[in-house]
């Protein structure tokens, strides 16, 4: 046997030995087990529930009875954003961003009903996940096990005995290694099985699962590394403790609460009702369609009585308010596009800022990773968002093109008793409107999303590495 080995298995011995250290092991494993039960249950809970909440919705909306097309515009429909398989290891922003939508004419609504919002404020800290077991907890019980592997050795004096019984530096330093990445190797063993078992839900990808076994393996590895590294530069195991957790503190708790803030303040968002009163500001200044003196609105009328040759609406072959509502539609939501753009640039600089900052926080680069494999990163609520718009802006029109084409100008502007009946339109028309489908990311593309975080974390691993074979080669040495 080695003697990278016989020093690996006697640093696992005296692991062993310590009941303290078995007691802490055991219960990281028991929350871990617990952590993906829950979360697991509570995606599956969330899935059915938006399942059930969808069709309801969908079924409301076929049933409506003969209406006017206009009506059904102002109506409108719930639609809501369906989890992947993998949200049930990291829920991501889902928490924070809203759940459904609320689609209607003449408004680009927000996301709502987060559970944030819903729930009890502890949500707000973060919820028992096994992406945030292994994020937080399993690097501090490392530290906790693995503070004095080299400096117990140097304080003791034993490491000097190590060297003179024919122990290299290397040989040393690789078994301490070897029992420390056999300890995390224990430690991510269960969220690994949860991951598996979770990845074997319906519409669970590949790639994606991929990308976080190595993520969430590099990130456990560095801090292997890096809890060797500490042990073999301090003098005594006390100092390897202190800066271990001075270390964990900043790179795990603090700097991930304070980049957001940071980015926030840099780079601020305007609030929901700021943003209202701007596009009302800028709705009235682009006119009015039931002002017939109206710049816009009149040229836009010349326009059609041009086109079809003819000089009064009257003579139209197609009613002139669905045309009026297809434009109006068109600008204004050209205008919440613009608005929406403005909001999506402000927070993409934001994020830019905070990946930034994962390359003084290795836990933001794998929080920001694990998010985008498990497709509930901001990203991936975007693509809702944005799927939503083109969904709404897509029925909306097709609503207005069958005033346009289904009810006639003169039955539209009528007032007599009879009016309102004639106005309506059979309610087979809302049932061949198709229903929302949202298109989840592929496989490749949320690994893509991760590859810059995990690329992070590896160039870590790397500085780490360099760093620890410089202190391998002081081992031993007066200090």
């Amino acid at each position: 046997m080695s003697a990278t080995t016989l020093i690996a298995r006697d640093e696992l011995r005296l692991m062993a030995r310590n009941r303290v250290a078995v007691i802490a092991l055991g219960l990281l494993a028991a929350l871990t087990v617990v952590a993906t039960l829950s979360s697991w249950a509570h995606q599956r809970g969330i899935t059915e529930l938006r399942a059930r909440h969808q069709h309801a919705a969908q079924a409301a909306f076929d049933a409506q009875p003969d209406r006017h097309p206009h009506r059904m515009v102002h109506y409108g429909t719930f639609i809501f954003r369906p989890l992947g398989a993998l949200a049930a290891f990291d829920p991501g922003v889902d928490a924070f961003t809203g759940n459904s939508m609320f689609l209607e004419g003449h408004r680009q609504n927000t996301a709502n009903f987060g559970d944030v919002r819903q729930s009890s404020l502890l949500v707000r800290f973060g919820q028992l996940t096994p992406a945030f077991v292994l994020q937080a907890v399993a690097p501090l019980l490392l530290i906790f096990l693995g503070y004095g592997v080299i400096a117990r050795e140097s304080e003791r004096g034993t490491l000097r005995v190590l060297m003179m019984q024919g122990a290299g530096r290397g040989q040393i330093m690789r078994g301490k290694l070897l029992a420390l990445g056999g300890v995390a190797i224990l430690v991510a063993f269960p969220a690994l099985i949860g991951l598996l078992a979770v990845s074997g839900q319906p519409g669970a990808q590949g790639w994606p699962l991929a990308a976080l076994i190595l993520g969430y393996g590099a990130y456990l590895a560095l801090w292997v590394l890096l809890i060797a590294l500490a042990s073999a530069w301090a003098k005594r195991s006390r100092d390897a403790l202190l800066i271990l957790i001075a270390g964990w503190a900043i790179v795990v708790v603090l700097l991930p609460r304070i980049a957001p803030d940071a980015a926030s303040a840099a780079i601020p968002l305007a609030n929901r009702l700021q943003t209202d009163i701007a596009i009302a500001r800028d709705l009235r200044a682009m006119g009015d369609a039931h002002n017939p003196d109206d710049p816009h609105f009149a040229a836009f009328k010349r326009s059609v009585l041009d086109r079809y040759g003819v000089t009064r609406v009257e003579d139209l072959p197609v009613n002139y308010k669905g045309l009026l509502g297809i434009e109006g539609e068109r600008l204004t939501s050209a205008l919440f596009d613009r608005y929406t753009a403005e909001s999506y640039d402000a927070q993409a600089r934001q994020k830019a800022i905070v990946q930034a900052a994962g390359l003084l926080s290795p836990a933001i680069a794998l929080r920001s990773a694990s998010m985008a494999a498990a497709g509930t990163d901001f990203a991936a609520h975007r693509s809702f968002l944005e799927q939503a718009e083109a969904y709404r802006y897509t029925l909306v029109q097709r609503l207005n093109r069958m005033q346009a084409q289904d009810v006639s100008y003169a039955n539209d502007t009528a007032a007599d008793a009879d009016a309102d009946r004639r106005k309506r339109v059979s309610a087979a028309n809302w049932k061949a409107m198709p229903d929302f489908r949202y298109r989840a990311p592929g496989g490749g593309s949320l690994a893509l999303r991760a590859f810059p975080g995990i690329a992070v974390i590896i160039a870590w691993l790397t500085g780490a590495g360099l760093l620890l074979a410089l202190a391998t080669r002081r081992l031993g040495e007066l200090r």
